[in-house]
């Protein structure tokens, strides 16, 4: 059997991942790849065959205590030989001691298990196609006309570890359009929706409750046009669930979002949209 080489990807081939999350239907956005590689440059693995790519993983270190795992794929004819393991190991070597999250494959989850991972909820990805609003509601404005301080707060809310520099990136991204609800000039509710291999992705959406939810989608819709869109929401968000479907959307895919430890506690009821399955 040929020796498995494993090497870091550089930021500039993390669209290498990218390629091969799409080739899965999991649907990456159009600009993922130069956003992914910002927490976390060497966070990306590539495991070679002669120089071949065979399997890919990432594990993100967000800080010294949390790290996210995902693009953890092996190609379909290098199955079997234990590649996936050996790259697997070193992505979570690459956290040291830091809390792992991912969002995994709901039927991998007795294996994910055997490293250490427990199960916390469901993630559930929405789609279908949305017709966005002619006139968004009054008091949603642009997401960067928002103080990058409120924003940064209120994420803070509901992610396990501080994310600035990506959240920065993941608003102004060219393509990514961002929208803010606020109330008595407080930030109610905000989210971005960004163009994918398919349709339109919309996370993060993080709301006080449905209807300040549903204000920044249909603006987020109004800005992108009509059009399929898909919408990750936490199972245990009951409003997120509501919201979904009053869209139209149905039930496409299923994660299992999984944790290797204790996590702060998170306002999951504010929810509803992850940002992705790839990074959390």
């Amino acid at each position: 059997m040929s020796d498995l080489q494993i090497r870091n990807l550089r930021p500039d081939e993390i669209a290498l991942a990218v390629d091969w999350a799409a080739a899965e239907g999991w649907n990456p956005g159009l600009a993922d790849a130069a956003c992914f590689a910002i927490p976390d440059a060497r966070g990306f693995f590539v495991g070679e065959i002669e120089g071949e790519p065979v399997t890919t993983v990432s594990c993100v270190n967000y800080d010294d205590r949390f790290a996210f795992l995902g693009f953890y794929i092996v190609r379909e004819r290098f199955r079997g030989a234990g590649h996936g393991l050996r790259i697997w190991n070193a992505a979570i070597a690459h956290a040291g001691a830091r809390v792992i999250g991912l969002d995994g494959v709901v039927a991998q989850q007795e294996n994910y298990k055997k490293s250490g991972f427990q199960l916390a909820y469901a993630n559930i990805r929405y789609g279908g196609t949305v017709a966005g609003s002619v006139k968004p509601p009054a008091d949603v404005v642009a997401l960067d006309k928002i103080p990058f301080a409120l924003v940064e707060a209120d994420d803070a809310r509901v992610f396990p570890a501080a994310r600035s520099a990506f959240l920065r990136a993941w608003i102004n991204t060219r393509g990514h359009v961002g929208r803010a609800l606020l109330r008595e000039g407080r930030l109610a509710a905000w989210g971005v929706i960004r163009p994918c291999r398919t349709g339109y992705k919309i996370g993060p959406l993080v709301a006080d409750d449905r209807a300040a939810a549903d204000d920044v989608v249909q603006a987020l819709m109004g800005s992108a046009g009509a059009g399929e869109v898909f919408l990750d929401v936490p199972a245990v968000n009951p409003a997120a669930i509501a919201l979904a479907e009053a869209l139209g959307l149905e039930p496409v895919f299923e994660t299992a979002r999984m944790y290797t430890g204790p996590i702060p506690p998170l306002r999951l009821d504010r929810v509803f949209g992850v940002t992705s399955f790839e990074l959390g």
